[in-house]
């Protein structure tokens, strides 16, 4: 059966709303209604466009997202900061190692003060990552001076920003944790359960070599670690890490070149230079997975954690 309306004159807006009424029909009658070619067509189009979104729906990921960073406040935009920057100056400090090589060596013995201080002030403002600062320490001062060297400025360097994250997060991350209980009791497992094993927690997460070190200083100072543990924890987990590049950039040095591109380029060969490189990268790596495995049983130990205070609400 078919129902035809005769649709080619509408008169007045009603006509717009009587096409509406024959789209609904059509939809929802078992009758054939017989439109007009310019209505149907209109008909068609609507049901092919997309439905318009819903702003609510829309912003309804995004809006935890935003309230988190506003909660956040200033330790966001830092967190980000220290995560971008330190990649991006020190790679240029590196290509003109040279350089810096020869201005403190024109210093003479305040050479390695000028060192420490920019150490700690370029490390603890998050400009300068420590293994390009330890590896400058090997090239200029070798292993004797170097190294000692490197292991007071990124202390200092550590303990700087403690203070930068402290002032700048202020209680903000503490707010959080403790607005949310699992993250709370993931909080007191790690650094609520007395300074020797505050200090150890530290110690493995300073030890991975891809552990970064302005944002880990924030993270530690957000959490309100105590500042003996973390201060000796970090000097303890950077020492094999700091160690290795300082020693890489020594042995370097000694060969008598310029700077680091004129030692890869007319070094003691690729095959030396690769070989000492997979080293260098095996004993990190050996070094980050005992930190991680260490890491990893204690995760253990926080989820039993979890699981308690699941039971106890």
């Amino acid at each position: 059966m078919t129902l035809v309306f005769d649709l080619h004159r509408p008169a007045t807006k009603s006509a717009e709303a009587l096409a509406g009424c024959l789209t609904y029909l059509q939809a929802n009658t078992p009758f054939q209604l017989a439109q007009p070619a310019r209505y149907r067509k209109a008909s068609e189009a609507a049901k092919l466009k997309p439905p318009m979104p819903d702003p609510a729906s829309s912003t309804s990921d995004s809006g935890p997202k935003r309230a988190l960073w506003r909660r956040l406040g200033p330790s966001g935009l830092l967190a980000l900061a220290w995560t971008a920057t330190p990649a991006i100056v020190g790679i240029t400090l590196l290509v003109y190692v040279g350089a810096v090589s020869d201005f403190l060596h024109e210093q003479g013995e305040l050479g390695l003060v000028i060192y420490v201080g920019i150490f700690i002030l370029s490390g603890g403002l998050g400009l300068l990552p420590t293994f390009a600062q330890a590896i400058i320490g090997g090239w200029v001062f070798g292993i004797e001076d170097g190294l000692p060297a490197a292991l007071i400025g990124f202390t200092g360097a550590s303990l700087l920003g403690y203070m930068i994250a402290s002032f700048v997060s202020k209680d903000r991350i503490d707010e959080l944790i403790r607005s949310n209980r699992r993250a709370l009791v993931v909080r007191n497992a790690l650094i609520g359960k007395g300074w020797w094993r505050t200090l150890g927690i530290v110690i493995l997460l300073r030890l991975p070599p891809n552990s970064p070190f302005a944002l880990t200083n924030l993270v530690m100072a957000s959490t309100k670690v105590a500042v003996v543990p973390y201060a000796i924890g970090t000097m303890i987990g950077m020492l094999p890490r700091t160690a290795v590049a300082v020693v890489f950039a020594a042995t370097a040095a000694a060969s008598g070149h310029d700077d680091l591109q004129a030692f890869i380029k007319d070094g003691p060969g690729p095959v030396v230079l690769i070989a000492g490189l997979v080293v260098m990268f095996i004993v990190l790596g050996v070094i980050g997975l005992i930190a991680n495995r260490a890491l990893e049983k204690l995760d253990q130990g926080k989820a039993d954690d979890l699981m308690v205070a699941d039971d106890e609400s």
